[in-house]
Parts: structure tokens; C-alpha cells; sequence
């Protein structure tokens, strides 16, 4: 009676031994297969990092006015056609003008309104003809404007 106890004990330590290996051999592989501890969340963070180089305000093929771009510049301006230069050249001419107005306006507590400024209306600081086609230069530097406003408003 005695010899069939401690087989009976012996069973069932080895079986429990057995189950707790193959528990911990599973969990180990589980590991090695994903490295990250919650996968989901990663690809949450990853994409939310990814959306910070994207202006989510409209589709990147097209510009703010509904039009094809002619390629992409991850910059939030849109691609009118132009050489580089002439969109360079805008695009700091517009900012720097829309900083000193919004840097103004915020000074003399004035509300958001850069649309009556002469200088965005006008849109020619900087522009010479050899740059290239002035209605282009115009659209980049309003554009340009209208961001470099905003952060003067805000105080940068």
C-alpha cells in the first residue's frame, strides 16, 4: 500500500513539474517572437510620431486650393511650379513678413487678421523677375505668410 502512495505522489510532482516547464518554456518563446511588451501600442506611438510630419488640414496630393501638386514637399506648403529658388525665396520672404505682422498685432492687441495687411496683400517683398513668375511667388509667400503670422501672434 505504501509503494502505491508514493508512486501516486511521485506521478503527480513529476506531471506537475512537466506542466510548470512546458509554462515556462512557452512564455519564453512568446517573448523572443515580440520584443515590443504590447505591440499595439507601439504602432499607436509610431504612427502618432509619423503624423506629425503630415499637415493634416488637407490631402497631401493636392494644395489648398483643390489642385494636383507636382510633387511633395513634407514642409505643409503645397507645390505650385516655380524654380527652388523662387519658393525659397518666398516662402522666407512671406514668413518673416508674417512674423513682424503678427508680432505687431499681438503688441497693439489687435484680433487675427492678416488678410487686410498691405504686405500680404501685395506679396512682392523680395521678388525679382528673374526669380520667375510673379502670380507663383505671390502664392508662396501668402502661404508662407499666413504661418509666420500665426506664430508671431503667438509670441515666437
Amino acid at each position: 500500500m505504501k509503494l502505491i502512495n508514493v508512486t501516486k505522489l511521485g506521478g503527480s510532482i513529476l506531471g506537475l513539474l512537466l506542466l510548470l516547464g512546458v509554462g515556462l518554456m512557452s512564455s519564453g518563446t512568446a517573448q523572443a517572437q515580440y520584443p515590443y511588451p504590447n505591440q499595439d501600442q507601439y504602432r499607436r506611438d509610431r504612427d502618432r510620431n509619423n503624423d506629425r510630419y503630415r499637415n493634416r488640414d488637407y490631402d497631401r496630393s493636392q494644395d489648398r486650393y483643390g489642385q494636383r501638386s507636382r510633387g511633395r514637399n513634407w514642409d505643409g506648403y503645397g507645390n505650385y511650379g516655380g524654380t527652388y529658388e523662387l519658393r525659397q525665396t518666398a516662402l522666407n520672404a512671406g514668413y518673416n513678413e508674417g512674423v513682424k505682422a503678427g508680432r505687431n498685432d499681438r503688441q497693439h492687441n489687435r484680433s487675427y487678421d492678416f488678410r487686410d495687411n498691405g504686405a500680404y496683400q501685395r506679396a512682392t517683398k523680395d521678388y525679382n523677375s528673374r526669380l520667375g513668375d510673379r502670380w507663383i511667388y505671390q502664392r508662396y509667400f501668402r502661404d508662407a505668410f499666413e504661418n509666420g503670422y500665426a506664430d508671431g501672434l503667438r509670441g515666437y
